[in-house]
Parts: structure tokens; C-alpha cells; sequence
């Protein structure tokens, strides 16, 4: 019953995606192996969009390990693990918590060992900046713990880009590319070179925009109309100030439009928005308003098509707001 109920979530999670991102692209599904025990290493731009497009674009049905911090209310820690999500204890969280982490390995470990898939955003935190963060040695202790524990089984490291047009907004296009899987084929005591080959695969699949003056050569990119989710678009703009295709603004209108026929759900978010203290979560709270509150929405029109005195107009906005999701189109930033 849990798995039909995951996979039933998965469907109705991947579809509410597709209707707010413009496009989601996704590359290297030939990577991901079959019948061995997967750690995925993803780089972490965009809050619990991230885990939501991994989950939705793949058939690994992963765990995934987030910060312990969510799990402190009893109720949403049951809700966090039915939906496969395990604990990680950081220094921010207090000293006295790092020993709990070994619960959380012994946990994955038992995912592993059936060949199944842990998520885990390696960088430790989140970051709307487009680069690749060095990263914290927890997949390492993952994977030779595992192998400490269970010999025979051989693990490995799939390291996968998360790219986005804009960050915040709907109406974006969304990259996933899924590389080519690293064997952990070393000593424990070499971990740290294993940290490093992970890193420097990242590195060789996100978009790369230098710290110092960032914000400067971002904006250089989206004057010039560089697609911002192409590793190699930005990389040729950025070596030799050539732009091969040109992404053009679009109109404002199919946003604005979007908003009027939705209006109601624009009108909590606004009202939501001033309460978010980082950034990082709009999307996701866009995306959570979208997914939870406009089924509500469009009941209430169609339930005013079939029995209120303005059908006409409650059926001009239920078709409109329908044909408002498709053309929803929004800048880069």
C-alpha cells in the first residue's frame, strides 16, 4: 500500500511539474544501472524542487536524506518518511545530535543492500548561485560503510546537474542530466580522493559562473541571451564572447494572463511571500500552492459552471486558466 500510494504521488507530482515549468529536459537516462546499489550525488540549486524532479524523472524510487532540522514535529517526521525521506544530523544542529546519523546510515544501508537508490545533495546546503559547492564527505562514509557491511555488494556514485532557467518563477525550463556512474573501486582511506573525483564530475556537468564577479557575468549571460542551463553555452560565452543560439525574452503577457485566471492562488502567495525569510524556498512554495490548492480551484469553477447564475463566466475562467498553464512562459534570471 505505501508504494501504491508513492507511486500514485509520483504521477500526479510529475504532472503538476510539467504544467509549471515550461520544459523539463532530461539527458543521460542511459547512465543510471540496473541491479546495483545507487548513491546519487546531485548538485542543490532550488529547495525541495530538486528532490521532487529526481524523484519524478526516474524510475529509481530513491530515498533521500535531508536536513534533520524538517523532522522536529513528530507528525511531519511520519509524513517525511513515508514519502522517503531520512534525517541528517548537521554541527549547526548541535554535537549531541551527530551520533543519530548512525541510525540514518544504518538506514540507508538496508536501502542499499536491495539495490536501491539514496539521494543525497552532497554540497550541505542550498544555493541559487550556479556553481558547484565543495562538497561534504557523508556519500564516502555512505558507500564504504556499505561496503564494510556487506562485501560483496558494490556500490556506486551517480552524479547528477540540476539546471534552471529561473530559479523562482513557473514557467521555466528545467535540465536534469544524469552522468556517467563512478565505481568505488578504493580504499576507505583514499575517501578523499573519491570526494574529489565526485566533485570534479560535478563541476564538469553544472553551469559554471566564476564567484568573483558573479553577479556581473550573470547578468552578461542573460543580456547576451546565453541559455543559462547549458554547460557548454555558458562555458563558450564566458572563454570567447560567442553566443551560438540566442535565447530570446518572452512576453509578459502569458505570466500576467496566468496570474488573472488563477488569481486567488496569486493572491496566497503574495500574501505568503513576505513570511519566506530564504529565498531559495519560492519556487517550492509557488509549487506546493499550485499542487494543493488548484484542483480546489477548478472544482469550485466547474461547480459554478453546473450550478451558479455566472456558469459563463466561472466557464471562461476554468478553460482559460487551463490554456493560461501551457503558454505560461517567464525570462531567465
Amino acid at each position: 500500500m505505501k508504494n501504491l500510494i508513492n507511486g500514485i504521488l509520483r504521477i500526479l507530482v510529475k504532472i503538476a511539474l510539467h504544467l509549471f515549468y515550461r520544459k523539463v529536459y532530461v539527458s543521460g537516462k542511459e547512465n543510471i544501472p540496473k541491479n546495483v546499489p545507487i548513491i546519487l550525488v546531485a548538485n542543490h540549486q532550488n529547495a525541495l524542487i530538486d528532490p521532487l524532479l529526481i524523484a519524478t524523472h526516474t524510475r529509481l524510487n530513491p530515498w533521500f536524506l535531508t536536513r534533520a532540522s524538517v523532522f522536529k514535529n513528530s507528525i511531519v517526521a511520519k509524513i517525511l518518511h513515508f514519502i522517503r525521506m531520512l534525517p541528517v544530523y548537521r554541527v549547526r544542529d548541535g554535537f549531541s545530535t551527530i551520533t543519530q546519523n548512525q541510525k540514518t546510515f544504518e538506514a540507508t544501508f538496508d536501502v542499499l543492500k536491495r539495490n536501491g537508490t539514496v539521494v543525497i545533495f552532497a554540497e550541505g546546503s542550498h544555493s541559487h548561485n550556479r556553481n558547484v559547492r565543495p562538497l561534504s564527505k557523508g556519500f564516502t562514509r555512505m558507500a564504504f560503510g556499505l561496503k564494510d557491511k556487506y562485501p560483496d555488494l558494490e556500490p556506486i556514485i551517480l552524479p547528477t546537474a540540476l539546471e534552471f532557467s529561473a530559479h523562482k518563477n513557473s514557467g521555466s525550463i528545467v535540465r536534469i542530466t544524469f552522468g556517467n556512474p563512478i565505481p568505488v573501486d578504493m580504499p576507505p582511506a583514499q575517501s578523499g580522493q573519491l570526494t574529489k573525483k565526485v566533485e570534479r564530475t560535478l563541476k564538469s556537468m553544472v553551469v559554471e559562473i566564476p564567484e568573483e564577479n558573479y553577479s556581473q557575468n550573470l547578468q552578461k549571460l542573460l543580456d547576451a541571451g546565453v541559455d543559462v542551463t547549458s554547460k557548454e553555452a555558458v562555458d563558450r560565452f564566458l572563454e570567447k564572447g560567442e553566443v551560438e543560439e540566442k535565447i530570446d525574452t518572452p512576453s509578459a503577457l502569458p505570466n500576467k494572463v496566468m496570474k488573472i485566471f488563477h488569481f486567488p492562488l496569486y493572491w496566497i502567495w503574495l500574501a505568503i511571500k513576505p513570511k519566506i525569510e530564504d529565498h531559495v524556498f519560492y519556487s517550492t512554495f509557488k509549487f506546493l500552492i499550485g499542487f494543493f490548492l488548484a484542483p480546489i480551484w477548478y472544482f469550485i469553477l466547474w461547480l459554478s459552471v453546473l450550478e451558479s447564475s455566472w456558469g459563463s463566466w466561472a466557464l471562461t475562467f476554468f478553460i482559460m486558466g487551463i490554456i493560461s498553464l501551457f503558454w505560461n512562459k517567464n525570462p531567465q534570471e
